[in-house]
């Protein structure tokens, strides 16, 4: 078994056979894992009063905690971050121990690390978000390369990564 895998009230994980999932995450109920998707070292997922699915590429980090949430392709989620009823789409970046609840962030977006956005947020695509509570800003107005920004960050690097670690994700 590669993580701590539980099923709640009949609904098992179903993660797939090309995800990396660490054998120190836990991962609990209607949770999907697309392929090659990591998912690090004390992560909770927990997929009980809604699902929650991880798409393909994206990598969730050491101690993120996912709860009733859906995080697109290509979505980094830092270590520490928690998601609660949460849409991330395509090619975000959720920052070092950031907060989101109850809100979407648009797809390419970037929210700073510790940053809080409260309930009932809708963050535009391609923006920056920083503070708490948390300020949007269109990336184009700001001096941040987004390539650059996801290229550092990449999940592909990610999944090289955590293939890397071998028993850690077996």
């Amino acid at each position: 078994m590669d993580s701590r895998e539980y099923e709640f009230e009949g609904a098992e994980p179903d993660i797939h056979g090309y995800a990396h999932v660490s054998r120190e995450s836990t991962v609990v109920g209607d949770v999907r894992i697309g392929p090659n998707a990591n998912v690090w070292p004390g992560a909770v997922l927990r997929g009980d009063v809604g699902a929650v699915e991880v798409g393909r590429e994206s990598a969730i980090g050491d101690g993120a905690v996912l709860h009733a949430s859906t995080v697109g392709e290509k979505v980094m989620v830092g270590h520490g971050a928690v998601l609660n009823d949460t849409e991330v789409n395509d090619g975000a970046l959720i920052g070092f121990n950031s907060t989101v609840s109850d809100a979407i962030i648009g797809r390419g977006s970037i929210v700073a690390m510790g940053t809080v956005v409260p309930p009932g947020y809708e963050v535009p695509p391609e923006s920056f978000v920083r503070g708490s509570p948390a300020q949007v800003t269109p990336l184009s107005e700001t001096t941040i390369d987004p390539d650059e920004v996801f290229e550092a960050f990449s999940s592909g690097d990610y999944a090289n990564l955590a293939a890397r670690h071998g028993d850690l994700f077996e």
